[in-house]
C-alpha cells in the first residue's frame, strides 16, 4: 500500500464540521439493510483483487478506470476474469455476471504514480454477458456533479469488509475543480469505482465514482470523477467497441499535472 499524499492542486477549504456531521459508515447485512443498493455490486478481479461497480443500465457497470489492471503486475485484467456480484452480501449475490466487454474513458492513462488527471479520467464501463432484469436490481440514473456544498452517500465494498456493502448516508462535497469532486466519504482500498449518490426528493443519482484518496491538512478525503460530459463520451465508446471481436480496453494520452494521490 503506497503512502498517503498531500492533496497539492486543489485549493480545499476544511473545517471541522465538514467532517464532524458526517455519518459512519454501516454495514448492509441484512435484506433489510440493503433494500434499494442491490445494483451496488463487488467486481471481482482475477483471483484476489477486487473493486465496486454498479448497474447504470441492465447490461452496463459503472467503475473506475484504474479498477481494469491489476495491482500487483500492472497489466490489464482479461475480461474473462472479471465478475460482477450485484447486491454481493454474506456470501451470495442477488445475481452473476460475466464482462464481455470492458471500455476505459479516452484519456485515461494508467500509470505507476496516480496523477490528478488519471482521478479526472478514472471511468470505465462494463458491458455483461446477459442483462440483469431483475426487479429488486433497479439501475440508478445518472446526474452531472452535485451542488458545492451537497451531501452526498456512498456505498462500497473495501478492505476488512469485502463480504457485505457498506452505506455512509452523509458525507459533504468539499471542492469541486478540473472535473474531480473532494467528498469528505470514508474509503479504503477495495472502494474504487463506488457510486457516489445524491439523494433529493427521494431520488438517487449517482454522481461520482470514487477514484482514489488523499490527505488534506491532515484529514483523510476521496476523490472522485465528475460525470457529465465524461460519461457520455464513454456511453459513446462502449457502442463504438460493442461489436468488437476481442474486447480491450482503450486508453489514450494526456498531460500529466504533477499532483499525486492514493487508488483506494
Amino acid at each position: 500500500m503506497r503512502r498517503w499524499m498531500a492533496l497539492s492542486l486543489m485549493a480545499v477549504v476544511v473545517t471541522s464540521t465538514a467532517f464532524a456531521q458526517d455519518a459512519r459508515l454501516r454495514r448492509l447485512v441484512s435484506g433489510d439493510d440493503a433494500r434499494g443498493w442491490e445494483a451496488v455490486g463487488r467486481l471481482n478481479l482475477g483471483d484476489s483483487e477486487f473493486c465496486t461497480g454498479a448497474l447504470i443500465a441492465p447490461d452496463t457497470v459503472l467503475t473506475a478506470a484504474h479498477c481494469l489492471y491489476s495491482k500487483t503486475s500492472g497489466d490489464l485484467i482479461d475480461t474473462d476474469d472479471i465478475e460482477f456480484l450485484a447486491g454481493w452480501r454474506g456470501g451470495r449475490a442477488s445475481a452473476y455476471r460475466s464482462v464481455k466487454l470492458a471500455v476505459a474513458h479516452p484519456q485515461y492513462v494508467h500509470g505507476g504514480d496516480v496523477q490528478s488527471n488519471e482521478v479526472r479520467n478514472d471511468l470505465a464501463l462494463l458491458k455483461l454477458d446477459h442483462a440483469i432484469r431483475d426487479g429488486k436490481i433497479k439501475p440508478y440514473p445518472t446526474a452531472a456533479r452535485p451542488r458545492a456544498g451537497a451531501q452526498v452517500a456512498v456505498v462500497s465494498y473495501g478492505k476488512g469488509r469485502s463480504e457485505a456493502p457498506s452505506l455512509q448516508e452523509l458525507c459533504s462535497v468539499m471542492a469541486q475543480q478540473e472535473g474531480v469532486l473532494v467528498t469528505s466519504c470514508t474509503v479504503d482500498f477495495g472502494s474504487s469505482g463506488a457510486p457516489i449518490f445524491v439523494v433529493e426528493d427521494g431520488k438517487v443519482q449517482i454522481v461520482s465514482v470514487v477514484s482514489a484518496k488523499a490527505k488534506v491538512d491532515g484529514k483523510e478525503v476521496s476523490l472522485g470523477t465528475s460525470l457529465g460530459a465524461p460519461l457520455e463520451l464513454l456511453r459513446a465508446e462502449l457502442v463504438a467497441q460493442a461489436d468488437a471481436v476481442t474486447p480491450r480496453v482503450r486508453v489514450g494520452e494526456t498531460n500529466d499535472t504533477g499532483a499525486k494521490f492514493v487508488k483506494p
